[in-house]
């Protein structure tokens, strides 16, 4: 492949990782200010909140670094999808419980986006941006197996409040 169209797929996948970060923050934030009952919970997802606005400011470095700009477009659209789709959860009995599954299941999403982009960058040659990717990715895999690692205890604790009659808010 020409070394163009690999910078293409690139940008293009950057591009698409920092929207994907923009709607991490939308899903996340909301669910934050709504835990009452979880606060292990509460306290890893802030930790989250704030690397993911570390793993942004490295993807906006490595654009910078290629002359490139975000796409302010993909970022409103996805964080305005990020925001919807946390919104529909707040209906739901169990919402903490469904929270943390879409959350097992979006961080494995963004793993395996930052896998993609490090192959695309190893086959274009941009080493200097592999450091920023190679802590993205670390980050997003350190919370994925978090919330593996807690679903039982978290469903556990969901189940002993309903049992006490309390509300197993958020």
């Amino acid at each position: 492949m020409p070394a163009t169209e690999i910078r293409d797929v690139f940008v293009t996948g950057l591009r698409n990782a920092h929207a994907m970060e923009n709607q991490a923050l939308s899903i996340m934030k909301p669910q934050l200010k709504r835990i009452e009952n979880y606060p292990e919970v509460a306290e890893k997802l802030d930790q989250h909140i704030r690397e993911t606005d570390a793993q942004i400011v490295r993807l906006e470095d490595i654009l910078d670094g290629l002359n490139e700009d975000k796409s302010t477009l993909k970022d409103l659209a996805l964080s305005f999808t990020g925001s919807m789709a946390a919104l529909g959860h707040t209906v739901a009995d169990d919402e903490i419980l469904k929270n943390s599954f879409a959350n097992f299941a979006f961080e494995n999403f963004e793993a395996a986006a930052y896998k993609s982009l490090l192959r695309v960058a190893e086959a274009g040659g941009y080493v200097a941006a592999m450091t920023g990717l190679q802590a993205n990715l670390a980050e997003e895999l350190a919370m994925a197996e978090w919330l593996n690692d807690n679903v039982v205890a978290l469903t556990s604790k969901f189940l002993a409040l309903r049992q006490v009659g309390e509300t197993a808010k958020v």
